[in-house]
């Protein structure tokens, strides 16, 4: 990290690593890992950025009561948390409470081919789940759960600690795939399903109206208490952006089990122009562009900080292609965040993902996104930078021209720490 020149580095925390059963003690090998890397960090200048929740929870409380399923874990979560700020808040100042609440959700309860994979659609061979209202119970708990601990922050810690207290969603670009009017209406419709779901209650208090209308019965309600809760709860909006897709209007049809699901409900045909375990990815800037100002122009332009943008290469061409692509895909949206800046988006901070390959949800080892590569037969698991490491070591050093000195300066004036 300090040869290529970051001053930021977000990592996640396990809570399963942490405290394995619900509130019972502390694992204090986790624990003192967790002290390490963070002290490390900060010894040598760089800023933690932690996520805690990053698509595991203990199994304990799965077994217990179905995990995110159950309101209980608003409860549990929290005190996972409290023992998070109590032991690192003096270094952490950017806490992240939920990564991608939205593709959790869906993944883990739609679809269920991500954790703890749940569904009911034909052919997924899921053994439990409904596709039909789990996904919204367990956003509607992750929302919860995120306010809960946010106040916990603000009475207990931000005062002392002085930090700040963010959720995440993962985006996609979307455009109509015409200029026809119900084009243009679906876009609109998908935006609201995929990123209105989770943004409309943080910045609004309550889901978006089309949500409601379409979902009916099986969205869950907030209390005016609630609603108040999640309102306003996030000091930033986190973004995961790799994807672009175009959107074209789908007419009503029931879904493959014969029952709603997310993507009947949202009744769209994306089409894709890439996709996260391919190595065919088109460079499509103007995607995280139209998503940054979506954001600003519909959520009244909250402080945002881009917690991942990447390219995923198979790791067999890798050395082969030197993955110039990367460079080429990093290069164009780096460009593309500076230009939302410019145009008034309030981006405070951009990160690569990753700095190393590690194990994807989707692709598992078959692809990397990592600046590094990792030998992972090495019992040392040797780290080597590949051609985009230099490039992106070059560009922290404000040594890379493609922006020129002035695009250079800004960006480094408003994000702020940024890795």
């Amino acid at each position: 990290m300090v040869d290529t020149n970051l001053d930021a580095f977000r990592f996640s925390i396990s809570w399963s690593r942490l405290i394995p059963n619900r509130r019972g003690p502390v694992n204090q090998k986790g624990l003192q890992f967790y002290k390490n890397l963070i002290q490390e960090l900060v010894n040598h200048g760089i800023e933690p950025y932690v996520t805690l929740h990053h698509f595991d929870h203990p199994q304990y409380l799965e077994d217990e009561y179905e995990g995110w399923l159950n309101h209980m874990i608003v409860e549990d979560f929290t005190a996972y948390a409290d023992v998070c700020f109590r032991e690192f808040g003096n270094h952490v100042k950017f806490w992240t409470t939920i990564n991608e609440g939205n593709i959790f959700s869906i993944g883990g309860y739609n679809d269920g081919d991500s954790p703890p994979g749940r569904c009911s659609i034909p052919g997924q061979n899921c053994l439990l789940g409904n596709s039909s209202t789990e996904p919204y119970i367990v956003g509607h708990n992750l929302l919860l759960a995120h306010a809960s601990v946010s106040r916990l922050y603000k009475q207990n810690y931000k005062d002392k600690q002085g930090g700040s207290i963010g959720f995440s969603i993962l985006t996609i670009g979307f455009s109509p795939s015409t200029s026809s009017k119900d084009d243009a209406i679906a876009t609109q419709r998908a935006n609201d399903f995929f990123n209105g779901w989770m943004l409309g209650p943080l910045i609004y208090g309550d889901y978006p109206d089309t949500m409601k209308r379409i979902v009916g019965s099986r969205m869950p309600v907030f209390s005016e208490e609630e609603s108040e809760q999640v309102k306003g709860s996030s000091d930033y909006i986190g973004i995961n952006h790799y994807l672009a897709a175009s959107i074209t209007n789908s007419k009503l049809k029931p879904s493959i089990s014969g029952n709603p699901d997310f993507y009947s409900d949202m009744n769209v045909i994306l089409s894709f122009f890439a996709n996260f375990s391919s190595s065919e990815y088109d460079v499509a800037p103007w995607a995280i562009e139209a998503v940054l100002e979506y954001v600003k122009q519909s959520y009244g332009n909250p402080p945002v900080y881009v917690l991942e943008n990447g390219r995923p290469i198979n790791r067999d061409s890798q050395l082969k292609e030197k993955d110039t692509p990367r460079i080429e895909f990093l290069q164009a949206y780096i460009g593309g965040v500076l230009k939302s800046i410019r145009n008034g988006s309030d981006t405070r901070g951009y990160f690569v993902w990753s700095l190393m390959d590690l194990y994807e949800i989707k692709g598992g080892y078959d692809v990397g996104y990592g600046l590094y590569s990792v030998n992972f037969s090495d019992p040392h698991r040797k780290r080597s930078p590949k051609l985009s490491a230099h490039w992106y070591s070059d560009f922290l050093k404000g040594k890379t021209a493609f922006l020129g000195s002035q695009g250079i300066t800004e960006l480094q004036s408003n994000l702020s720490p940024y890795s």
